[in-house]
């Protein structure tokens, strides 16, 4: 059996009692296990291998089981112990059909769980490869924070598992320290927000690392929380059930013990995007990895608290947002016609000197292509003309293939009144369009 083979291949490494039980632990007993992350739209994606398989996952505190998607790898990965249940989550979609399997052999590094259970979404109804521009196979979370005390250095890109009988707590004088709640296994922390009256609201928020925004709020969790005068509509991102839409602002301050900050991005997702987020009455909204990079955390489920513990590189980056209007995502390769040049010598002794040619030799290759997903209404690329399904072939006359998803998003947001020129593949029609970024708020 294929589940007996992987028992004889890591009896070596992983405890019997790790078989028994969904449970991470370091290999060889060590206290203390360190890896590098990498950091995508302040997302935090790690290396898995997963029944044998290399993957990346989203490291994400805002779930509690560990997810996969798309069926067809189902048979590279053998999965075992498969049964249908259906799931839902936050999106403006219905419930969907989903694959429980039990018994999975998990690596991460150092990090084994021999009999792992995950939920396999099928189908392209849910995916992450496409908008963080990197292959993305799964999600894990709850499952791996409640075996560790982690603490992760965003400035450093790298995340420490701390076995937690052995974890010692430091005096620290700049640390802020709080008590974590859960509710459905997922954690809730208790901070203030500030309006531009300067009143002051508690809020309890779910401590959401797979959020690349900085914070939502949901305007019917509270007769406090109300939507600024100035905002915009916008598109917030993807959830387990479809897209979830919402307005866009400012906030005059987030307060995070003694530490703050001023004029930070909010976000204010419609009701009918996070239904289930309602169940919990408690809740106000998202804390989210735009404040979560700014700081070095320490995530302690086995005690209940989670400290942040300094100030990273990312402390005083300004909140920044998408003035294009473009949402794009990765639509896979194209076929490039390029140019390639090579220098041919002419060397002749009956001369004093060598004749230099310049060739030039065209290839074709295939390269990486992004499609508009969606265009916020009356911004500066829908006021050009530009539609959803557009392929972009040139940013101001570099080749789009030539940047990295995140690098066309932070070029969309870093500077108001950089004109964009873009020329873009339209049903096989070649079309230039240009623009301005403009701020919204």
């Amino acid at each position: 059996m294929i589940r007996s083979l992987f028992v004889v291949l890591y009896i070596s490494f992983i405890s019997i009692n790790s078989y028994s039980q969904d449970i991470f632990k370091i290999i060889g007993g060590q206290e203390s296990y360190v890896m590098s992350f990498k950091l995508v739209n302040n997302l935090i994606v790690i290396p898995i291998k997963v029944n044998g398989n290399d993957l990346n996952f989203l490291l994400d505190t805002g779930v509690n089981n560990s997810i996969m998607f798309n069926l067809d790898i189902r048979d590279s990965l053998k999965l075992k112990n498969i049964q249908k249940v259906r799931l839902r989550g936050l999106g403006e979609g219905d419930y969907l059909d989903a694959f429980k399997s039990t018994q999975n052999l998990f690596r991460i590094g150092k990090i084994a769980n021999g009999n792992h259970m995950i939920y396999l979404i099928p189908g392209k109804e849910f995916e992450l490869s496409s908008s963080l521009g990197m292959n993305i196979s799964g999600i894990i979370g709850g499952d791996l924070f409640r075996d560790f005390i982690i603490e992760i250095n965003y400035s450093s890109k790298r995340i420490k598992f701390f076995d937690p009988q052995h974890y010692i707590y430091k005096l620290c004088k700049k640390c802020e320290t709080f008590e974590l709640e859960f509710y459905n296994s997922k954690p809730y922390i208790n901070l203030s927000v500030q309006n531009k009256d300067l009143v002051k609201t508690n809020v309890k928020l779910l401590i959401d690392s797979g959020g690349s925004d900085a914070l939502w709020l949901f305007e019917k969790s509270s007769d406090k929380i109300n939507i600024p005068e100035k905002y915009f509509q916008d598109y917030l991102g993807k959830g387990l059930s479809g897209n979830i839409y919402g307005k866009r602002s400012k906030i005059n301050k987030i307060i995070i013990g003694d530490y703050f900050f001023v004029n930070a991005n909010v976000a204010y997702p419609d009701s009918s995007s996070i239904e289930s987020a309602y169940k919990h009455k408690e809740r106000n909204g998202s804390l989210g990895s735009d404040i979560l990079k700014r700081f070095r955390i320490v995530y302690d489920y086995p005690n209940k608290k989670i400290t942040f513990k300094k100030k990273s590189s990312f402390y005083n980056e300004p909140f920044l947002y998408n003035m294009s209007g473009i949402e794009l995502s990765y639509s896979g390769d194209m076929l490039v016609k390029e140019r390639q040049s090579a220098i041919s010598r002419d060397n002749n002794s009956q001369r004093t000197s060598s004749a230099v040619e310049i060739v030039y030799n065209y290839v074709y290759a295939f390269k990486k292509s992004y499609q508009i997903v969606e265009i916020r209404r009356d911004s500066p690329a829908h006021k050009a003309g530009l539609l959803i399904g557009d392929t972009l072939l040139q940013i101001n006359g570099k080749p789009a293939y030539n940047y990295k998803l995140p690098e066309i998003i932070h070029m969309f947001s870093n500077k108001e009144g950089k004109q964009i020129k873009l020329l873009i593949d339209r049903d096989g029609s070649v079309i230039p369009f240009k623009f301005r970024l403009e701020k919204m708020l």
